[in-house]
């Protein structure tokens, strides 16, 4: 299982694997793929540049890359404490009214709470480019849209490739024209961030459309699947949400038990596409916490990054309260898929066996 991607990015496999867990990103990268670390997560330059040192120490030579958040439409800058007061009390309100019938307790007090997440502005996710390009990355990908021109060309004075998501065609092109190196086409199914149309419609309209290789994303979680991909066109795959059902995503976040559980128990029904996560479209577990958000009282989510900062404080209550009907987490369609907790090393080596064995099958067929 070899393209020309695996040449390009130095990868035994054309497997691209988004995750927000750093020890996950550097076994998908140990295993043969590319582990692509979510940068999102981190408020300071600090604290991004501490983990991209782990993982230059723990991949075992082997590329990795970077995920940022750098939207088409230019959120609202400011500080923690200014953009919260744009939010609307009745906001304020719904939330607070719907984790107490949630029956969701208060933190307890030595509890640790993450703040609001802002890197979905522009100026933290500049600093998180500045922070990556001095580690030694392969890839910097950006989950919504192309970045800025000049980011493109200040990743390419480091020799680094970027690659942009997209949902359509004409988004394709777009990222194209500005300079992206990779397109990744981004199907329904997907888990976070996604459009409308479905993978197996997307993904021939977007190969047909640009002259730069195309990743699949959005419904792949087995061999055959990656097979259909590479026969539709694409130069490898993009994998996020599988990875969340691995042993490594609990070295990250330890506390992410309930997470895992939500996960196994759900089929591929059992996601919901909504604003209420970031304020723009993202595929979710569906839970109580997303039911609630769709009854008739409540508001209309806000645009990023206020809706973010706005549930920031729920989902700190959501996760600690332990309860998979609870959850609020991106997961793709694919997630029905999921029956156990894994390590990485072998997802990654089910993937090429499911690959080769849809070979042989098709094989037959001639």
């Amino acid at each position: 299982m070899r393209t020309a991607l695996c040449d390009t990015l130095g990868i035994e496999h054309p497997i691209v694997g988004f995750t927000p867990s750093e020890h996950v990103a550097a076994a998908i990268s140990r295993a043969g793929g590319l582990g692509v670390l979510g940068c999102v997560r981190f408020n300071e330059a600090g604290e991004l540049d501490a983990v991209l040192d782990w993982m230059d120490a723990n991949t075992g030579g082997k590329p990795y890359g970077v995920d940022i958040v750098m939207p088409a439409k230019i959120p609202t800058e400011g500080t923690q404490v200014d953009l919260t007061k744009l939010i609307p009390d009745e906001h304020k309100t719904f939330v607070e009214r719907t984790l107490r019938e949630l029956g969701v307790p208060e933190l307890p007090e030595d509890t640790a709470e993450r703040a609001g997440v802002l890197g979905w502005l522009h100026s933290v996710a500049r600093s998180h480019v500045e922070v990556a390009l001095k580690h030694p990355i392969k890839l910097i990908a950006n989950a919504l849209g192309s970045p800025p021109v000049d980011v493109i060309e200040q990743a390419h004075a480091h020799g680094v490739p970027v690659a942009a998501l997209a949902g359509k065609a004409e988004h394709a092109r777009r990222h194209v024209h500005n300079g992206v190196d990779f397109v990744v086409a981004q199907g329904y199914e997907a888990g976070g961030h996604t459009g409308e149309i479905g993978s197996m419609v997307l993904l021939p309209e977007i190969v047909d459309a640009v002259d730069a290789p195309v990743l699949a994303a959005g419904g792949i979680g087995s061999g055959r699947q990656m097979a259909a991909a590479l026969a539709l066109g694409a130069s490898g795959v993009w994998m996020g949400s599988v990875w969340l059902a691995t042993e490594e995503y609990l070295q990250t976040m330890p506390s992410s038990a309930a997470m895992q559980t939500a996960l196994v128990r759900a089929t591929s029904s059992d996601t919901v596409r909504t604003r209420i996560y970031t304020g723009k479209p993202a595929r979710l577990l569906k839970t109580r916490w997303t039911d609630a958000w769709a009854a008739p009282d409540a508001p209309e989510p806000l645009p990023m990054p206020l809706q973010n900062l706005l549930v920031s404080p729920a989902h700190n209550r959501l996760h600690e309260a332990n309860d998979p009907g609870l959850v609020s987490m991106p997961a793709g369609q694919i997630i029905g898929r999921v029956d156990k907790i894994r390590p990485v090393a072998e997802i990654v080596a089910e993937l090429v066996a499911g690959y080769e064995e849809a070979l042989a099958r098709l094989e037959k067929t001639r």
